[in-house]
């Protein structure tokens, strides 16, 4: 959940009213938020640094944690604007469009498909800024900028003061050398490899969003009609365009990949901070020609939503009434009106997580108030009890940690060469592959744990000898039987490092784990047709060295197999160490005592 410092002295002026910090906690559990701190930038200062400036402010601040998708809670206007609301102390806002006889345009050039395709904007115009607010401005685009914008990867926001620039403005891509400017707070122009070289060599907190673009042959660019630079996007804005305290009209353009986010954050800043225009609430559109079409942005029209009463009834489990669902709905921000058994409720734009019944259902039960709901016992009667695949897995973990292993735990998702090329293993279709993967080393669903382990061990090259790891966990793969078009299989790997291969000892840990699941070796079992047994026979698995691998068989089906790893193996996961590994699945013995 995202933590928004607030100042409590600004937060209960906003409010009209003082609270103790008893009050408050229990206001914002009644909303569905949680003060999670009470602190000072002083105080973090000293924690931080274990000194502060004579001039730190001792000022109170209120962390309050606040949901991942409640975009509109980010600053203190949206926390004191919904509290007002919850409280009955004001209406939701209306938010107008007021546009003049003549728009402001942006025209996007087709080159910037192939980077950053899309752009949208609006204006605030008359804005008194103050010390105060102007923070909680930029405040309010960093948090955008770590939770919906995905640290600038999918959205970037660059705020400009209109009376500085000239439209209509072009959306263009250029070749790095090709574009200068003076950056944000620097005073020499520069291209766009100087500047990425500039915040490489420094402790820039833009370093970190420099790899968004720079393998890109062109960057985006955003120019007035002077061709003044604007903005870099995703990186910086130019010196020339700045905020100050003394600006009055405000563009914010939104540059992005995804239409919808884009969308959400320019709505969230002028919703928030249109407030502060000589005519609250009001908003400027802006042309948005691309590709000969014209779209106006933002669109602040409201959308609606549908629940059935029945279904808030049966899940909140309190039998409320109509219109008192419908106040409960209007203290959240959410206007509504009930017809028969359907509730439609009209979102603002301010409450992009509405999308669906669930939500609105959400929102009746908060504002009622959980601990309002009456405690009940369930109308019917069940035994709990942990699924037999899950019981089977937590004691072999058990067993195994105490034959010397230690467990680890690794990402379920790899690269398609840990699957199968760094294993000697042929492609054979099975892995689940990730569309448009953002990083090579998340392409597939891992179907063996083999890679996940080799990799622990690379990684702990510096460990003494030997090292015994162990993983039980899930494999999944592409499966044409199931609805979802895969399946997950359980399955438990172990492996052994040391100055010799270790062939004997993960043989053993077989052994082990077959005399614990009460499977005994095939030439041990007896004639009984109800008795399984377990038997092991060479094996063509290219990951062991030749000759040193066997599969495993339980009855007639493979349960897994171990072996002395492959040198090629090693080589491709960087270990100078022979290894000896073992991988079983489980789900085929659970499989067998079902049948």
């Amino acid at each position: 959940m995202p933590t928004v410092s607030v100042l409590r002295d600004q937060l209960f002026r906003e409010l009209g009213r003082t609270y103790t910090q008893e009050e408050f906690e229990i206001l914002c559990f009644e909303f569905g938020v949680e003060l999670d701190d009470v602190t000072s930038e002083k105080e973090m200062m000293e924690k931080e640094t274990r000194s502060a400036p004579s001039n730190a402010s001792e000022d109170v601040i209120y962390k309050i944690d606040v949901p991942a998708n409640r975009y509109d809670l980010l600053c203190v206007e949206g926390i004191s604007r919904a509290f007002l609301v919850f409280l009955g102390k004001q209406n939701p806002p209306n938010y107008q469009i007021i546009n003049p006889p003549t728009l402001q345009r942006i025209i996007v050039r087709p080159e910037t498909k192939q980077v950053r395709p899309i752009v949208v904007a609006a204006i605030l115009r008359d804005m008194s800024f103050s010390s105060e607010n102007y923070k909680s401005f930029i405040d309010l685009q960093d948090k955008l900028h770590q939770n919906i914008c995905r640290q600038r990867a999918l959205v970037s926001i660059g705020t400009h003061d209109i009376d500085t620039i000239k439209g209509p403005y072009t959306y263009e891509a250029l070749p790095p050398s090709d574009i200068n400017f003076v950056p944000l707070n620097m005073s020499t122009s520069m291209n766009a490899v100087e500047l990425f070289a500039h915040h490489d060599s420094t402790n820039s907190h833009l370093k970190k969003y420099l790899d968004i673009i720079r393998n890109e042959p062109k960057y985006p660019i955003l120019y007035d009609a002077n061709r003044q630079v604007l903005s870099l996007p995703p990186i910086i804005n130019s010196d020339h365009s700045k905020i100050k305290l003394t600006t009055k009209n405000v563009l914010i353009e939104v540059t992005a990949t995804d239409m919808t986010k884009a969308g959400i954050v320019l709505d969230t800043m002028v919703t928030m901070f249109s407030v502060y225009c000589s005519k609250p609430f009001s908003v400027e559109q802006v042309e948005i020609e691309d590709d000969g079409k014209i779209t106006l942005t933002p669109n602040l029209e409201p959308t609606y939503q549908t629940a059935s009463v029945a279904y808030v009834k049966s899940c909140i489990g309190v039998p409320i009434d109509t219109d008192k669902i419908t106040s409960l709905l209007n203290r959240m921000s959410l206007l509504a009106e009930v017809k028969g058994d359907e509730i439609r409720v009209t979102v603002p734009p301010t409450r992009s997580d509405i999308l669906h019944a669930c939500d609105i259902m959400e929102d009746v039960a908060i504002a009622y108030g959980f601990n309002n709901i009456p405690k009940i016992p369930p109308p019917t009667v069940t035994i709990g009890r942990a699924q037999p695949l899950n019981k089977v897995t937590d004691l072999l973990r058990s067993e195994i940690a105490q034959a010397g292993y230690t467990e680890i735990l690794t990402f379920c998702l790899n690269a398609k060469d840990d699957n199968y090329k760094n294993l000697r293993r042929p492609v054979d279709g099975k892995a689940v592959l990730i569309d448009k993967s953002a990083t090579q080393m998340f392409q597939c669903g891992r179907i063996t744990m083999l890679s996940g382990l080799l990799k622990s061990i690379s990684t702990n090259r510096g460990h003494p000898l030997p090292i015994k790891v162990f993983e039980a966990g899930d494999c999944f793969g592409i499966d044409d039987t199931t609805d979802t078009g895969s399946s997950n299989e359980r399955h438990i790997s172990a492996l052994y490092c040391g100055a010799t291969s270790g062939f004997e000892i993960i043989h053993g840990l077989l052994d082990r784990i077959m005399l614990l699941l009460r499977i005994p070796a095939k030439s041990d079992s007896t004639n009984n047709n109800n008795t399984i047994g377990y038997s092991i026979h060479p094996s063509s698995d290219p990951a062991y060295f030749t000759g040193r691998g066997v599969d495993v068989m339980v009855g007639d089906k493979k349960m897994g197999g171990f072996g002395v790893i492959h040198p090629e193996v090693l080589h491709a996961f960087g270990i100078s160490f022979p290894c000896s590994a073992l991988e079983l699945n489980i789900s085929v013995v659970l499989a067998h005592y079902s049948d």
